[in-house]
């Protein structure tokens, strides 16, 4: 499926750099013999992730507890041994791996965005700023040992370079250590229709049954699965070397389900392309009448999802006035393509508008007990996940 031209989706931008913005065809596919589902243009890495990327995870109270979380289960399942040694790739500010430093477990993390680096080394935390591979899994391995746990967090579908992260990941787990990640689900998103999970940053839309096919290559197997409600539906995958642990219950019915929900069938993506251009369809409809109606309506959330819903569905400043949103580096700046200024939140609590569109849908549960003002003085949002609706 074609989405058509695609500004960078994280590329929040100036006034002044409207005419130098970056485009491409955003294109994603699947395979019916491996079912990899990824997408076939690719953007260079650098320029997605580099010393302006706008995106800190510690910014989300409900992300910041899931890291703790997630961090404390793997201390408590897979960090038993002396001396351990957990590396994480693509630790972004270190809202996960701090924890790790606090307890005096031996952490690095590896992150390419300078300025998202510096914050977590600010914080006490040994941070390498590097795009992870092959070469740089050597190069830790030659000054640190090797890994007991490797870790992951919504950063491995982002990278392009599968091949040479998996070898690197083999390089730097010891024999009886796991790999362990979570990314959004390709079965959540098929089922809620969520394409806006497809933008430049998100190469591949794991499976279960993709990842076996790919991991097999390396000497290396998923063992178990465990469902997340972040992002909208994540999947967090425990992986190890072949024979070393064996599958669990969960793996195994996850992966006759994922047979039965025909992931290796064509007709299973035209299905949700035809239901994606049946939500741009109604989101535009919708929107069209609220403002031929006078209705004041404002986004919440300039994330990267946002970008392609709004440059799809080919939303602009006529129809969604601005973008609420509370992180600093995105405020009083442009969404990329269509151009809808980045307001901070204290301008939509000041004027609440009439609707708001739920751009940051996969947050509500954090969102909408904070937007009971909001909703009590008659304002609605609209969210088109996973249908176009006007919430009651």
């Amino acid at each position: 499926m074609s989405f058509g031209k695609m500004p960078i989706a994280n590329g929040f931008l100036r006034e002044e750099d409207f005419a130098d913005e970056c485009f491409f065809e955003l294109r994603v596919g699947s395979c019916q013999r491996c079912t990899m589902v990824q997408l076939t243009n690719v953007i260079e890495p650098d320029k997605l992730f580099h010393g302006g990327y706008a995106y800190l995870s510690s910014l989300s109270v409900r992300m910041a507890d899931h890291f703790r979380r997630f961090a404390g289960e793997v201390r408590q399942t897979h960090l038993g041994g002396d001396n351990a040694f957990v590396v994480e790739i693509g630790s972004n500010d270190g809202v996960m791996l701090h924890h790790f430093a606090n307890s005096g477990i031996r952490h690095l993390g590896v992150e390419p965005s300078s300025n998202v680096a510096e914050v977590a080394r600010q914080k006490g935390i040994n941070t390498l700023c590097e795009f992870f591979s092959e070469a740089t899994a050597q190069a830790i391995v030659s000054k640190h040992g090797q890994a007991d746990v490797i870790l992951g967090a919504n950063v491995v579908c982002h990278l392009p370079n599968i091949r040479s992260v998996l070898c690197g990941v083999d390089l730097l787990l010891k024999k009886d250590g796991v790999f362990i990640f979570e990314e959004p689900y390709l079965g959540d998103i098929l089922d809620k229709v969520a394409y806006d999970q497809i933008y430049d940053e998100h190469v591949f839309y794991f499976s279960a049954t993709s990842l076996q096919n790919l991991l097999a290559q390396y000497g290396m197997e998923v063992v178990d699965v465990m469902p997340q409600t972040v992002h909208g539906g994540s999947m967090r995958y425990v992986v190890a070397r072949v024979g070393e642990i064996p599958p669990s219950s969960a793996l195994i019915a996850r992966l006759a389900n994922e047979d039965d929900a025909g992931f290796g069938r064509q007709e299973t993506f035209t299905r949700f392309r035809d239901r994606v251009v049946e939500s741009r369809d109604q989101l535009r409809a919708l929107l069209k009448q609220l403002r031929q109606d006078g209705k004041v309506i404002a986004g919440y959330g300039a994330t990267s999802k946002s970008t392609t819903v709004t440059n799809f569905c080919g939303i602009g400043p006529e129809e969604v006035a601005y973008i609420s949103d509370t992180s600093p580096t995105k405020q009083g700046r442009y969404s990329p393509g269509v151009h809808i200024p980045i307001a901070p939140y204290e301008q939509f609590c000041a004027a609440y508008p009439d609707y708001a569109v739920l751009f940051a849908w996969n947050h509500a549960a954090e969102i909408l007990p904070k937007e009971e003002s909001f909703r009590a003085g008659g304002g609605q949002f609209i969210l088109y996940v996973p249908s176009v609706h006007v919430m009651a």
